[in-house]
């Protein structure tokens, strides 16, 4: 697998692209094959499919040429993982978030999906508007990538099978998660699952187990916490889950958000997220994931 990059996809007329972020700025991948001739991955699903082929080349001669670096601030983002075969949400996995909305910590760790269409990228604005309910809500979680086949792997090798790891936001619709024990209908309209800017390949992340992570929502904090505190550890969410199902190249697991949401306030103190706030979620190291509400 791939080591030592910081990932990203970046937008373009048909699909993702891969990009690299370099001392320089952040690199667009394609364009720089394109003028070197050297054969790179087209995204990030790629990369951790078919490896960096002569990626690592490729970043090399546009450091020395330094051509075909964007500014961050100009980077049209697309998520961190373009095409996953698998959203796996967990829920309910931080021992305080348990405690803020009153409910037991689980025997094992809750297991609900997101479809394809949740996806969506770093300053993407979220539509609300025409959905059945208004309760919507913020989670920072700390997203893990997998990067080969892990079929009832034990928890002592669960994070050999990490590509990496990425900053995600579960937004969520709370009317319509709770209707039912099934929470989908609250958790996967059209850009309910923000991914990204950047997909760091696991080497850089030490301990995934003892990251901070937070949320603000127009500048103010509502969520400072750490993955010190799941229920389920990164090492025992891959040992269960693919002791459920196969885990393939490129499935995404958000690991669960830690408490602060709107839904763990008291009924008087909870502001629903509305139309034109903005909603930053960060995970240390992984970085900043900007939405806009809409």
């Amino acid at each position: 697998m791939a080591t030592g990059l910081t990932l990203a996809n970046l937008r373009g007329d048909a699909k993702a692209r891969l990009a690299v972020k370099t001392e320089k700025g952040i690199l667009d991948v394609a364009a720089s094959a394109r003028e070197h001739k050297l054969h790179v991955p087209a995204d990030t699903d790629d990369l951790i499919a078919h490896g960096p082929q002569q990626l690592q080349a490729c970043i090399d001669a546009s450091l020395k040429a330094g051509t075909h670096f964007i500014a961050e601030k100009d980077a049209a983002f697309a998520p961190a993982v373009a095409n996953p075969g698998k959203i796996i949400c967990i829920g309910l996995n931080y021992r305080k978030h348990a405690k803020e909305i009153g409910l037991a910590e689980p025997k094992a760790p809750p297991i609900f999906t997101k479809f394809h269409n949740a996806l969506t990228h770093h300053g993407a604005t979220v539509p609300t508007k025409g959905l059945p309910n208004n309760h919507f809500d913020y989670e920072v979680e700390l997203v893990v990538v997998i990067g080969k086949r892990a079929v009832n792997v034990s928890e002592a090798d669960a994070l050999s099978y990490v590509f990496g790891y990425a900053t995600g936001n579960d937004f969520s619709e709370r009317a319509s998660q709770m209707i039912t024990s099934q929470w989908t209908a609250g958790k996967t309209s059209d850009g309910f699952a923000p991914l990204g800017p950047y997909l760091l390949t696991a080497d850089l992340i030490a301990n995934p187990n003892a990251l901070k992570l937070g949320t603000t929502v127009n500048g103010e904090v509502r969520q400072d916490s750490s993955t010190s505190d799941l229920i389920f550890n990164v090492q025992q969410i891959i040992a269960y889950c693919s002791s459920v199902f196969p885990l393939e190249p490129a499935d995404i697991i958000f690991t669960g958000t830690p408490e602060g949401v709107v839904m763990g306030m008291p009924k008087e103190k909870q502001i629903w997220l509305k139309p034109g706030d903005t909603v930053i979620t960060s995970v240390e190291k992984l970085g900043s994931l900007e939405i806009t509400v809409g």
